[in-house]
């Protein structure tokens, strides 16, 4: 790209969401414990003044968490963001952001109030133009630097709680590769301790409402830095797949010629230099990974642990993944049983659903298959195929959401592993969101797939989803009502039928067809009630 259309870009680069906000990563902030930062618009706190919203208190969740993680006060991460932050931005309406500067998933227009469905698109059906412009936008993504989110390099403790900022700029594709390892780093406990069981966006219920807000938060900053308002993430259907499809130089990268370990040099991806894959060292230096090159994408396809991942997941698994009733079960962690999160995710057998750690299905299946940076979970996100991926098991998370039509409440709102109740805020993503708000239809957030899409019968499904809802919320005073208004009307034709007798009114075969006006009145009545 010429640099002077590179220039460009970053001019017109806009406010999005990711990690810690450049505007409040100072001593100031970090003292006060606010990131309220003034909206563009009209310089005021979270534009206060034009009613986007308010500078509030962090209202935090105070359900009990399982007992997977028995420390308390040792991680930046609990209760998120309140370490760094305990007064942020809450915005109105549609409104969304850091500073309340932007619109929610789903909505648009200068006053966030034009709703909108954009479409998912298997990467193989894209023309060869839409194709190349989706790799050029990732390689746009990895050398242009975000220009509102820098990342953290040190604890809050060696920050020396605020009066110290430990932060540094990344580039646009590095910083969702940071977000997701520090969502899933271990607890630095001091010396060379550390504690490893604990996730913050896998092994929980929150593994898919979290992966689904990275891939929206993702796909809106390529929107963000190209201009094309238009641009949605493609998936990669791999049911059935025999191989890895996608793994040649006209998509992500085919192997290299000498060296089965890494890309072809044809491909654009095989400059590209990894993040956040060393975690063992990070672990005895009790330090952060701090975003500097750590060498080339490793990749070794169909190359990996047999015993393992014998194969990629079949449409059979996926069936069967999706015939399970429950979401969530048991400890609600990878030894969950019976679980569609769980199954999904890919710690439970996809033909019985019984946890089975020691196996890879489904989603854990293609990390391990392909056998390089996508198989270490800190630094999976650095192989660009981690977006096609994701995508198409948030498609299969949609499949259920749609064939279940689960309520808000069948995600866990209490004793789930740290970080993962329903009410918990995802770590770290500042604007804040909660794990229950993504436990919705895609549709509701802005987007469909293509595979999914149902026209006619879709847009008669959105019109009554809201009611049927509301239908199963009050369904126990539907029925009462019901059984009410039958023995009111029962009630009052035996007496109309008594008062006819008393009266000794025409006889049976002069009667009128239709009952006088002041009754017909009455059982209207009682029939609408």
């Amino acid at each position: 790209m010429p640099l002077f259309a590179l220039g460009f870009l970053l001019v017109i680069l806009q406010p999005s969401t990711g990690q810690f906000p450049r505007v409040c990563a100072n001593v100031q902030s970090l003292l006060s414990k606010e990131c309220c930062p003034p909206w563009d618009g009209d310089g005021s706190p979270c534009g206060e003044l034009s009613g986007r919203g308010s500078c509030q208190n962090i209202l935090l969740s105070q359900a009990p968490l399982g007992p997977q993680f028995p420390f308390s006060g040792v991680d930046d991460r609990e209760d998120w963001p309140s370490v760094f932050y305990n007064r942020t931005c809450t915005c109105e309406g549609n409104f969304m952001g850091f500073s309340c500067g932007e619109c929610k998933f789903g909505f648009s227009g200068l006053n966030c109030t034009e709703r909108q469905v954009k479409i998912r698109r298997n990467i193989f059906q894209l023309t060869a133009s839409e194709k190349n412009k989706f790799l050029a936008y990732l390689n746009l993504a990895k050398n242009i630097p975000s220009q509102d989110y820098v990342i953290a390099i040190g604890t809050y403790a060696q920050m020396n709680n605020g009066s110290n900022p430990m932060f540094r700029d990344i580039n646009v594709y590095d910083l969702f590769v940071w977000m997701h390892y520090y969502a899933s780093r271990d607890t630095l406990l001091g010396g060379s301790n550390v504690w490893r069981d604990i996730d913050f966006a896998h092994e929980a219920p929150g593994f898919l409402p979290w992966h689904r807000v990275f891939l929206l938060m993702w796909e809106r900053q390529i929107q963000r830095i190209t201009g094309d308002e238009n641009f949605t993430i493609p998936y990669w259907d791999w049911r059935d797949a025999e191989d890895c499809e996608v793994c040649n130089d006209e998509y992500m990268g085919g192997r290299h010629p000498t060296n089965p370990n890494l890309l072809s040099p044809a491909s654009i991806f095989s400059s590209w230099q990894v993040i956040c894959t060393r975690s063992e060292e990070y672990n005895s230096q009790q330090a952060l990974c701090s975003a500097t090159s750590e060498g080339p994408i490793r990749r070794n396809p169909g190359n990996n642990d047999k015993s393992r991942t014998p194969r990629l997941p079949s449409s059979a698994d996926v069936e069967f993944c999706l015939s399970l009733t429950q979401y969530e079960s048991g400890p609600m962690d990878k030894m969950a049983n019976y679980s569609f999160r769980n199954t999904l995710e890919g710690f439970a057998d996809p033909q019985t659903a019984i946890s089975n750690p020691a196996q890879s299905g489904l989603h854990n299946a293609l990390h391990i298959y392909m056998n390089g940076s996508m198989s270490q979970v800190q630094g999976s996100a650095n192989d660009p195929i981690f977006v096609l991926h994701h995508a198409f098991v948030d498609s299969i998370f949609e499949r259920w959401l749609r064939r279940h039509r689960p309520m808000l409440e069948v995600y866990p709102a209490a004793n789930a592993p740290i970080g993962h109740n329903r009410e918990n805020y995802m770590v770290p993503f500042i604007p804040l969101y909660r794990n229950g708000e993504f436990f919705k239809p895609s549709r509701e957030l802005g987007y469909d797939y293509e595979y999914l899409q149902e026209p006619a019968l879709q847009s008669f499904q959105d019109f009554l989803t809201p009611y049927l809802q509301q239908a199963r919320q009050i369904w126990a005073w539907l029925v009462g009502a019901a059984v009410f208004g039958g023995i009111v009307t029962a009630v009052l034709t035996g007496l109309i039928r008594a008062c006819r007798k008393k009266k000794g009114g025409t006889s049976s075969e002069i009667q009128p067809l239709l009952i006088e006006s002041e009754d017909y009145n009455n059982i209207t009545y009682q029939s609408n009630f």
